[in-house]
């Protein structure tokens, strides 16, 4: 059958970790962007860009990275795009670009990422602003191209439940709520989940973190892991102390076979699929569930037309093990099975999580993979916010039958049951899930609490009181009663 020139593919990757520091973001994505132009055997490929497009960086603001980029590249004539922070957006990214390549509407597009934040921290440290590179207001600001992740809820903020440290223990919570485990069975099991997922990135060349971690010494408590907001320690939070980068480069069949790329290195998006859950947490239908991933996974899956039993590559995102759960839950996938395992970098702990862009270097690695395994197929799926904003995508080395299809699924997500949210109430409610925020000493500081009211509205409360402090750090107290005060505070009964 003759492939249709259209058909987009992805034909170079490129990761740089830069371990001595020292250099901005925009360096750092220009390595990984001529590594990626090396990988696909056409550095002359850069000169084609004609759409570049930038991961949202925290670690330094440029007006316009994209149009730095293309200019220390030598791209001219790109249109350019920049991202809000979510951990969606690279496979978002990926899913448009190829969509406008399959319409005609594009022939070759540049998608990366970078952050500098371990080199930005340490100066902040010493009282330090690097002397990077500002584009002055001459400079227009890029187009938003992917919008930025809601995690501002009022419900979430007038208690200060305002970082995914604080949000994803509840999620976890929950999980071991439904599963009907102790406290204790449910900790081993996710110290074993997360060695797992270290031992890949002990094999990952480009990952931050090259050493496997047991389950024990991932669980225990110590000056060098310690609590952040239990269930987790430092080893199960996402480590955003890196320099990294990584970019990805797409263009037509007909631009691969013009430069000469040869077959070996495409790899060819099958499908991709885009949802989110609701912007509020306390609105979830369930904090154990995502409704966005499983429509989204699985309409996916059918516009590849491939079963998940025909999946043998995964990487789930995994800033936290409770991601990583509810994902592998709503998608079908068992969660240690040694043939599969659900990562191919060693996630976001391990290889390393640069913020927006982590999934940047997940589909880079997913290609590598791939080409190594001909004709199979991998699946990644890319997470924004608070288990919000989903992004999902199939790839493989073989061209798709029916040419790239994507989908928004955000209508069918819509119409799954959401649960009413008190932003304020005073009264009784009992405990649906919780966290414990621990000090930099290990000391428990703050009690995060979802609680149902009676009617079944869902409220979220804060504790520092000395008493619930002590339960909620040591007890299972899924089900017992907390009274609230209207500001949000609350204490067990």
């Amino acid at each position: 059958m003759a492939l249709d020139p259209r058909t987009p593919v992805l034909v170079g990757t490129g990761q740089y970790t830069e371990r001595e520091g020292g250099r901005e973001p925009i360096d750092l994505l220009a390595d990984a962007a001529r590594a990626a132009a090396a990988d696909a055997g056409t550095p002359g490929l850069l000169a084609a860009v004609r759409a570049v497009r930038v991961v949202g960086l925290l670690s330094w603001r440029y007006r316009d990275p994209g149009a730095l980029l293309a200019d220390r590249l030598g791209a001219q004539g790109c249109s350019t795009g920049y991202t809000g922070n979510g951990g969606n957006s690279p496979q978002t990214l990926v899913n448009r670009a190829a969509a406008q390549i399959a319409a005609g509407e594009l022939d070759v597009a540049l998608i990366g990422g970078a952050e500098s934040w371990r080199t930005r921290m340490k100066l902040r440290g010493n009282g330090i602003r690097p002397e990077w590179t500002v584009q002055d207001e001459s400079v227009p600001k890029a187009e938003l191209v992917v919008p930025e992740v809601a995690m501002a809820a009022e419900s979430e903020r007038r208690i200060g439940l305002d970082r995914p440290a604080y949000v994803y223990p509840l999620f976890e919570q929950a999980l071991r709520i439904a599963a009907g485990t102790s406290i204790a069975e449910h900790r081993e099991h996710i110290g074993a989940l997360w060695s797992d997922f270290s031992a890949v990135a002990a094999a990952n060349p480009h990952a931050w973190t090259r050493r496997a971690h047991s389950a024990d010494e991932i669980v225990t408590a110590t000056p060098g892991n310690r609590w952040i907001a239990a269930p987790y320690t430092k080893l199960m939070n996402s480590n955003n102390m890196v320099d990294q980068a990584a970019a990805l480069l797409l263009c037509s069949v007909e631009t691969a076979e013009r430069f000469g790329v040869p077959r070996d290195r495409w790899i060819f998006p099958h499908a991709g699929t885009d949802a989110r859950d609701t912007d509020a947490v306390a609105a979830r239908g369930a904090l154990h569930r995502s409704p966005a991933i499983r429509i989204a996974g699985a309409r996916a899956l059918a516009l590849a037309g491939a079963g998940l039993d025909e999946i043998a590559h995964v990487d789930l995102y995994s800033c936290f093990p409770s991601a990583v759960q509810v994902a592998a839950a709503e998608l079908g996938l068992p969660l240690r099975d040694p043939a599969r395992p659900l990562t191919v970098t060693g996630g976001l702990t391990f290889a390393g999580g640069p913020w927006n862009n982590y999934s940047t270097h997940a589909i880079a690695a997913m290609a590598t993979v791939l080409r190594r395994a001909p004709g199979e197929l991998g699946l990644v799926t890319a997470n924004g916010g608070y288990l919000t904003k989903h992004a999902i995508g199939v790839y493989g080395t073989e061209p798709p039958a029916a040419g790239f299809r994507y989908e928004d699924v955000q209508a069918e997500v819509d119409r799954e049951p959401v649960t009413a949210v008190l932003d304020s109430y005073a009264g009784h409610a009992e405990i649906e899930s919780w966290t414990v925020v621990h000090d930099r000493a290990g000391a428990p500081e703050t009690a995060f609490v979802a609680a149902r009211v009676p009617g079944g509205a869902r409220i979220l409360a804060r504790s520092t009181d000395s008493g619930t402090l002590h339960g909620a750090a040591t007890d299972d107290i899924a089900g017992k009663t907390v009274a609230v005060a209207a500001d949000g505070a609350c204490v067990l009964t």
